[in-house]
């Protein structure tokens, strides 16, 4: 299993973004990715408890990966491209708030990827991941074997997450389970970040450049010196519990987890955050509730924490404070695609709905696969009236995915207004069949026999 720190958001957006001018883009070489590493990690016993991905940055064999990847290991073999099975022998440099760890192989001369420019990536430059995904290694005997995954995307902003001291790169390049440690590239195939956060359309990458000074380490620890350390440590704790939690779905083991952080540091926001999600599978909600707004008094410029908490005020009814929280979390990271949504949605209610349709827009462009967004974009063009427009965000959320009930009482609505009474009438059978008890349905449906009747007579008489 991987070590990852991941869902950090359950408004989640289905499907991958794809962005049709990147895959036209040519580039003259391609990745490195015999620089790229599968990470074993092994107990004391020999047995495997994570994998993850790491990449090779000098020739002796300096390596980069997550610090999360680590936690209680006793060994970590580093498995390449060709086979070859190389362990790490040293430890040069951990830092367990930015996640990552500088790793030393045995003695060799090894191929190594060229590290880029993070300070400059902007938004919507391009981005490509590289990774082992954990569900595609396979162990056999002694040896472990995988196969490098590349996936694509681009950035939407570089912002500061649960910490404000540093940032990260937010990208809509997919992180899958295993991609923990390894590089996310620019369009000139250099490093620029370090995967380290999975969370299907929000995915986090830390910057290079926050690594960089530390590559030339002389003073080193061993596996059995960073366990040690790792007994006490808040961070080793709370990884522990995110593993529990995401990888495990062990509510109660990363109930305990999380509890020894805050026991420890009350304002720990990671393991706060953590909280809410576990209290929300556990069904306690206003403890999930309380949990966010804990997160959010500390650190108010959290866009996850925000638009989460949002999400709960806006399902109880408190729409003025989820716009606000919806409002915040744009403010601090404005291509937040689950919160531009969220936020078009909470204007709707509000009957704002001229307001809801730039974010929604903005949704769309950002992800033209996001189905909700475009369930969310009719409802607008709907309470204005503007049926034509709303008839055809609706076809394409139901096009997306989109299934439920409002949709088609809503695409029913718009079509019976429209006078497309055909449409109209295909609408009802759908709903009936969602809902067979519904006496309303029949009797919607014999007006429209008669409308269609009565309209058939009119033409005759012509």
């Amino acid at each position: 299993m991987n070590k990852i720190i991941s869902k950090i958001a359950f408004l989640l957006l289905t499907g991958f973004l794809l962005v049709a001018c990147f895959s036209s883009q040519v580039f003259a070489h391609e990745v490195n990715k015999s620089a790229i590493v599968l990470l074993v990690c092994k107990s004391k016993s020999g047995t495997t408890i994570s994998t993850g991905t790491g990449f090779v940055v000098k020739p002796n064999g300096t390596l980069i990966t997550n610090y999360h990847v680590l936690v209680d290991s006793a060994s970590v073999n580093a498995i390449f491209s060709n086979g070859d099975i190389v362990p790490v022998e040293k430890i040069l440099k951990v830092d367990r708030i930015k996640d990552f760890a500088v790793l030393k192989l045995k003695e060799g001369f090894y191929s190594t990827l060229e590290i880029g420019d993070s300070r400059n990536v902007r938004a919507y430059d391009y981005s490509s991941a590289l990774g082992y995904l954990t569900q595609n290694v396979r162990e056999e005997g002694n040896r472990a074997k995988g196969k490098i995954l590349q996936t694509y995307g681009f950035v939407l902003g570089v912002h500061p997450q649960a910490f404000p001291d540093f940032a990260y790169l937010y990208t809509t390049t997919p992180f899958g389970p295993g991609f923990s440690g390894g590089p996310v590239v620019d369009k000139n195939n250099k490093v620029v970040g370090i995967a380290t956060i999975e969370g299907r359309a929000i995915n986090l990458a830390l910057p290079i450049h926050e690594v960089q000074p530390f590559l030339d380490e002389t003073q080193a620890m061993t596996f059995e010196q960073l366990l040690q350390e790792d007994r006490q440590s808040s961070e080793a704790m709370y990884y522990r519990g995110n593993f529990a939690l995401y990888a495990q779905g062990d509510l109660d083991k990363a109930d305990a987890f999380f509890q020894n952080v805050l026991k420890d540091d009350p304002n720990y926001v990671l393991a706060l955050y953590d909280m809410a999600v576990v209290n929300r599978d556990k069904g306690s909600i206003e403890q999930a509730v309380s949990d966010y707004e804990k997160v959010v008094a500390i650190n108010p410029d959290f866009p996850e924490a925000l638009s989460n908490l949002g999400g709960y005020y806006f399902r109880s009814g408190k729409l003025k404070q989820a716009v606000a929280m919806f409002q915040n979390a744009v403010r601090v990271y404005p291509n937040f695609i689950q919160a531009l949504s969220n936020l078009g949605a909470a204007l709707n209610k509000l009957d704002r709905s001229s307001e809801a349709i730039p974010h929604l827009k903005k949704t769309i462009s950002l992800d033209p696969q996001f189905a909700i967004a475009y369930y969310n974009l009719g409802n607008s063009y709907f309470s204005m009236n503007q049926l034509d427009h709303a008839h055809t965000a609706y076809n394409q959320a139901v096009t997306l995915g989109v299934d439920f009930l409002s949709l088609h009482w809503k695409l029913y609505e718009t079509t019976h207004r429209l006078g497309n009474y055909r449409e109209a009438r295909k609408q009802l059978n759908i709903i009936l069949r969602m809902d067979p008890e519904n006496r309303e349905i029949e009797n919607l449906i014999a007006q429209l026999r008669s409308v269609r009747s009565e309209a058939a007579k009119a033409t005759e008489l012509r």
